[in-house]
């Protein structure tokens, strides 16, 4: 297994259809304004966080459960950011629907802009043949209001190929996370 270049992430991109939007460069400004960075790396593709979040609330007392999951332990936002309470979490998606190719593992992590600022980006693979927008987990580890941007940089995924194609992929389990479109929640 090899991890893929910048190269390689372009003609996937491009042929294949695996990232759509797809930013061919590493984007820094959007205007004259400076964003957090996103778009094709050297051996990676930083992805963006849509404008549509989920943050986990405590006010109707829920207990979160993976088996058991109810709706109302969280708040739905629609904004250009997302302010996450302390020692707290939020959910998103990416901005990117990703179509990983058969040979291919996929690996998210967060950017060290965030990690640097106590925000936690969930590691989370992308198996063979997997297919839609990422479902972000963000950990706010600070004791103070942490802020995440929308249409910005929040983490990088990996690309790691292997020389031989796995037996059953993603798609032939019928996952239950395939083409996913929205924020989504646990399921069972």
């Amino acid at each position: 297994m090899s991890i893929k270049s910048d190269r390689w992430i372009r003609q996937m991109a491009e042929q294949h259809k695996m990232i759509e939007p797809y930013e061919s460069e590493q984007v820094r400004y959007s205007g004259d304004q400076r964003v957090i960075s996103y778009g094709v790396s050297s051996y990676g593709y930083d992805v963006r966080c849509a404008d549509e979040f989920k943050i986990f609330t405590n006010i109707h007392s829920k207990t979160v459960d993976p088996k058991n999951f109810d709706n109302d332990a969280f708040v739905d936002i629609k904004n250009d950011y997302c302010i996450i309470p302390p020692n707290s979490f939020a959910l998103a998606r990416t901005v990117e629907y990703f179509r990983i190719p058969r040979q291919v593992l996929t690996i998210c992590l967060g950017k060290s802009t965030y990690a640097r600022c106590g925000i936690i980006v969930n590691v989370t693979p992308l198996e063979p043949e997997w297919e839609g927008h990422v479902t972000l987990e963000f950990s706010n580890t600070t004791n103070l209001p942490a802020k995440i941007y929308a249409n910005e940089g929040v983490a990088q995924m990996l690309f790691f190929e292997s020389d031989q194609v796995c037996e059953t992929s993603y798609a032939d389990r019928n996952g239950k996370y395939q083409g996913q479109t929205g924020v989504t929640l646990p399921k069972t």
